[in-house]
């Protein structure tokens, strides 16, 4: 699948106004793409993008009006605001005052994953405030500062609940009703079987969530509920235990580098490895070693 690319977004990220500071072009993200930038002032029309826009700010208070031919609703908002575009709709907005923002642009295709496969109409919002949703666009910033491959499975983890909370609570009608489908308490034997074999085979590369979730038969929406449900931990926590496991077998039981170790586990480098059996084991490589 392709990457989501700045072509795919409504063009606001490309007007001499705005200036990212760091983005995920050409990691990859096939559904998903983020940035994070200063804005100044302005006020412009955009035609309708093929996804759908998620803007938090940052800071502010800062005036905001949108409309569509014309600036028919206007809102101060304050810093952890939200704004909200559906994909295929025109926009005209203005900015009343310097602003950093982070940026998501989800694709249709991830939008209906985080609903069960489900149409998601999303509102048009202007200040809406949701605490998950903040904290989800910080996490991805935060990678986007810090960015390394093995991240690939936490970015899936992180677009699928980012589409989950749209679809949950930013569509025109509520997501769970009387008529809400049934659900699964987890996976069957044979899915699990299939995903940890799958995990096994694929320990040093990274890992995205839809492939797992096909290799299950799921939705990535159904695979992420199911496979919590069933383990206790989502998938790309399972993936950095099972990482964690193996690094830790190697350092005991084989005379292989500690750069060569976390290679093969899926690291990016000796330094990662090292980060994260401190943050698990609160412990080092090295000191596993010697024990």
């Amino acid at each position: 699948m392709a990457e989501l690319t700045l072509r795919d977004t409504n063009g606001i990220l490309r007007q001499p106004w705005v200036s990212p500071s760091r983005t995920s072009k050409g990691l990859g993200w096939e559904q998903l793409y983020v940035s994070t930038q200063r804005e100044e002032p302005y006020r412009a029309s955009f035609d309708g993008a093929r996804s759908h826009l998620v803007i938090l700010h940052v800071d502010g208070p800062v005036t905001v009006r949108r409309g569509h031919l014309g600036l028919t609703r206007s809102r101060t908002i304050p810093p952890g605001g939200l704004f909200v575009h559906p994909a295929g709709k025109d926009l005209t907005v203005e900015l009343g005052g310097r602003l950093d923002t982070v940026h998501a642009y989800l694709t249709d295709e991830a939008l209906r994953d985080g609903h069960d496969g489900r149409p998601v109409e999303l509102a048009e919002e202007l200040g809406s405030l949701d605490p998950l949703l903040e904290q989800l666009l910080l996490a991805l910033d935060g990678v986007l500062r810090s960015w390394e491959p093995s991240a690939r499975t936490y970015v899936d983890h992180l677009g699928h609940l980012l589409a989950a909370q749209l679809a949950r609570r930013h569509s025109v009608r509520a997501w769970a009703g009387p008529d809400a489908r049934p659900r699964r308490a987890g996976l069957t034997d044979r899915q699990l079987s299939t995903v940890r074999d799958l995990v096994e085979a694929r320990l040093p590369e990274p890992l995205p969530l839809r492939v797992m979730a096909a290799a299950a038969g799921l939705s990535v929406s159904q695979f992420a509920r199911q496979f919590k449900a069933r383990t206790g931990l989502s998938p790309h926590q399972f993936l950095i235990e099972r990482r964690v496991d193996e690094a830790c077998r190697l350092l005991r039981e084989s005379p292989l580098p500690i750069a060569e170790v976390a290679q093969r586990c899926g690291f990016t480098h000796q330094e990662h490895l090292t980060r994260v059996i401190r943050a698990h084991l609160h412990t080092t490589p090295a000191a596993l070693r010697r024990a």
